[in-house]
């Protein structure tokens, strides 16, 4: 086996096609070659009469799979290959539609980090199963990018302003609140995860799996206690008004306020400002037409400045001190966000 096959293992076993995403040092972060196995596999599988569901998991314990290999993007702009990264982000985006439409149970077991490009490959499908360890953000703001992987269309039908929360602060939700959002379908115990996948090899129905091995989860949803300031908070129609309102509750003395006025002041201003457009008009985009629009905005921004500066200060110097151009909200024009929204010559759909 090379290394490219490796990254990902597509195998049938039993009654299930199961992709384990292989690369654990590095969080299981999706390189094209995964991109391109796990299309070709939902191929295969969807009309082999002798596999029943898709079943994916992430190789090690700390990660389903972290996001796309932001490094190798990263690399790639820099060696001015522009055109092989939008590639990547077009085949990946039209694995998320593939994901969305898939005619047969398509499960994800995710007991950890679950992030970006792995959102893309689990939200979507039609069972997203939460472990203990269960650990969900859209950080792309805090790189000088933006939520995709069919975020447009995801968190805008989230509960209240919780969408909204998620895109432009980055957030991160752990079992509960997944499974009291949405995001999640099923809990589960990590410790029960393979004897789940054994049982759904062996033909078991998927309902009668779920049944039998999941269990709630043992904490609260933090979120809920949150939710009366996320919607007040991030309600407001724009991000200046948002941070004025978290700033007012943050001099009110409440916690959450508190720590997501010091949040939003070291995010991307251009990206939170168009973060939250995709909000607004998320919710009345069918999914395809969502794609479409990221793919736009990928067009742009996957090749802009705070992008590859967000990328320099967050992954590659790693000094957590990134300088946006522009420095501030004020100086990020409604224009400018809505340049980034425009068709593109090669628009996906």
């Amino acid at each position: 086996m090379n290394e490219t096959e490796a990254e990902i293992l597509c195998e049938r076993r039993g009654a299930v096609g199961h992709v384990t995403l292989n690369r654990p040092r590095a969080l299981n972060a999706l390189t094209p070659g995964m991109v391109r196995s796990l299309a070709a596999a939902l191929d295969a599988w969807e009309h082999d009469p002798a596999i029943r569901a898709v079943v994916v998991t992430g190789a090690g314990d700390r990660a389903f799979c972290a996001g796309g290999d932001i490094r190798l993007l990263y690399d790639w702009g820099k060696e001015g290959r522009f055109a092989e990264a939008l590639a990547f982000w077009r085949e990946e985006y039209i694995l998320n539609m593939r994901i969305k439409s898939y005619p047969k149970p398509y499960i994800s077991f995710i007991d950890g980090i679950v992030m970006g490009g792995g959102v893309g490959v689990s939200l979507h499908g039609s069972h997203r199963v939460a472990g203990e360890r269960y650990d969900f953000a859209m950080p792309e703001v805090g790189i000088g990018f933006f939520p995709d992987v069919g975020a447009t269309h995801a968190l805008p039908r989230l509960p209240g302003r919780t969408g909204a929360w998620l895109a432009v602060s980055g957030d991160r939700v752990k079992q509960a609140d997944a499974l009291a959002l949405g995001l999640a379908t099923h809990a589960m115990p990590g410790a029960a995860m393979p004897g789940a996948v054994e049982a759904l090899a062996a033909g078991e129905e998927v309902g009668a799996v779920m049944e039998r091995f999941g269990a709630a989860p043992q904490d609260e949803a933090p979120v809920l206690a949150h939710r009366a300031a996320i919607d007040q908070v991030f309600g407001a129609s724009s991000m200046e008004d948002i941070v004025a309102r978290a700033g007012a509750g943050a001099a009110a003395g409440d916690p959450f306020c508190v720590r997501m006025a010091a949040s939003l002041a070291t995010k991307s201003p251009t990206s939170m400002k168009i973060a939250l457009e995709q909000m607004r008009v998320g919710g009345k985009l069918s999914f395809t037409g969502a794609m479409r629009l990221e793919y736009r905005i990928v067009s742009r921004l996957g090749r802009s400045a705070d992008f590859f500066e967000g990328v320099r200060a967050v992954i590659v110097d790693k000094d957590q001190a990134p300088r946006w151009a522009p420095a501030t909200l004020a100086e990020v024009s409604a224009e400018a966000v809505a340049d980034h929204f425009q068709p593109v010559p090669d628009d996906l759909g």
